[in-house]
């Protein structure tokens, strides 16, 4: 609880020629734990396009009425983070009608030199509606179009202009694309249910459409669906060292997702048994944030053999939380979001465990609210190690000069957010998780990036 979730993508082609509308909903709940701010779908009806989108949850942008407009064999969807801000005109898929047709993006991602590019087009007359990545990349797909024979071939020349983290779903009239980034940055993954293909942020995604998994997308691939139901591969800028952001495993990614053929899950509990190995503790119960921190607790609690208590309730309709919110709305925000059973902590010595900390915020509230319920001492036990560099690819990491870990020593740490004890995951047990700098991206961590930064 803290950081920002990544935005997550989403395209469907049913070469049966079935509506996929319904298909693509289901879709998005299953991601909607990439983000809250904004969600839409546009599909394709024999090059007639239909599309609803704007700020809000799935549940709420999406209707019985609207999306039953929704027509059309082939469909890209999105759920938006907003790293800067909710305007309405931000909400993806973006949809641009030129010489060559339509386009439709929908983009998850945060491209490097951006700034640059914007500046270049709007030096050219191009107009913006929107304050996001995602329609400079459309303008560039665009304009390379005009001037090679296919989308793909357009990708694959936008490719090499722009630098960044992203993975995309790109719809023409008749194909459907996926794209991942040369160092694989951001996951994306391809399923088949019958005759559709389906490209996704997650494959938890697929469980949810009773469709089968197929494989990761490869970093720097591009992947394209066409109406004879074939899907090709291009591998021009494949070849990369990989470097997935480590924060899939720890908290973006739903826990019964695979992700780069690592499990979610396990490297979670994992990460908890080591925690406690390194960390341990004198207590009577662990107990775990949500939402991603029961998972780290429960191996806290197998390795450790304390008692793993459910004592942290979510209020699930409580609403979301801004990133713009100053840090004591926050506060007040969280203790309507999360409540303690107080039976379970009263009198016990309680560790408890989660993902990460960014600002202390949330843990220091967590602390406070454990102790108001009767606990005799409180043990911090985070599953990462602590932040001490700025992310330049997507995730939401304050600057430098306001790291916890850079201002204070972990025990220091510990004593500013009211606990006992404080333990952090070691860095140099990453690689125990399978996360390695010759597949992840682990820069927060570390000061390690995988590109080089001015």
């Amino acid at each position: 609880m803290g950081l920002h979730e990544e935005c997550g993508v989403l395209g469907i082609y049913d070469f049966d020629g079935s509506h996929v509308a319904g298909m693509l909903q289901t879709g998005l709940y299953a991601l909607q734990h990439r983000g809250q701010v904004s969600c839409g779908i546009v599909t394709n009806d024999d090059g007639r396009l239909h599309q609803v989108k704007d700020n809000g949850l799935v549940s709420e942008v999406f209707t019985e009425k609207n999306t039953a407009t929704l027509t059309g064999n082939i469909g890209v969807g999105h759920v938006r983070y907003s790293r800067a801000d909710d305007l309405p005109e931000n909400a993806q898929p973006l949809v641009s009608r030129y010489c060559k047709g339509s386009l439709t993006l929908a983009h998850n991602g945060s491209i490097l030199n951006v700034k640059e590019l914007r500046e270049e087009l709007e030096n050219g007359g191009a107009i913006f509606q929107s304050t996001n990545d995602t329609e400079v990349i459309m303008h560039l797909i665009a304009i390379a179009r005009t001037r090679v024979r296919s989308v793909e071939q357009a990708m694959l020349t936008v490719m090499k202009r722009i630098e960044g983290a992203y993975s995309m779903v790109l719809m023409s009239p008749r194909k459907l694309l996926g794209v991942r980034d040369p160092q694989g940055f951001r996951p994306l993954a391809i399923g088949k249910k019958g005759n559709s293909y389906i490209l996704a942020s997650e494959s938890c995604v697929f469980k949810s459409l009773h469709a089968e998994f197929v494989r990761d997308v490869r970093p720097g691939e591009v992947v394209l669906i066409d109406r004879d139901g074939k899907l090709q591969s291009f591998t021009d800028f494949c070849g990369k060292t990989p470097s997935l952001c480590a924060f899939e495993y720890f908290y973006f990614a739903r826990p019964d997702s695979m992700v780069d053929g690592q499990s979610v899950y396990q490297t979670r509990i994992h990460a908890g048994r080591l925690l406690a190995q390194q960390h341990p503790a004198e207590a009577d119960v662990v107990v775990g944030v949500p939402e991603s921190g029961p998972h780290f607790a429960l191996g806290y609690s197998y390795e450790s053999g304390i008692p793993y208590v459910e004592a942290l309730i979510r209020n699930r309709y409580a609403g979301r939380v801004f990133s713009e919110e100053s840090e004591s709305r926050k506060e007040a925000t969280l203790n309507i979001k999360l409540s303690v059973i107080e039976s379970a902590v009263r009198d016990k010595r309680v560790v408890v465990v989660d993902d990460s900390v960014v600002s202390g915020t949330t843990a220091a509230a967590i602390v406070k609210m454990i102790r108001a319920a009767g606990a005799r001492e409180v043990h911090l036990r985070i599953a990462c190690p602590p932040f001490l560099f700025p992310c330049y690819f997507g995730t939401e990491i304050p600057p430098k000069k306001d790291l916890l870990g850079v201002k204070y020593t972990p025990a220091q740490i510990g004593k500013r957010l009211g606990a006992d004890s404080i333990g952090f995951l070691p860095v140099e047990k990453l690689a125990e998780l399978g996360l390695t700098k010759d597949k992840n991206c682990t820069a927060c961590f570390t000061g390690e990036y995988p590109v080089q930064m001015n």
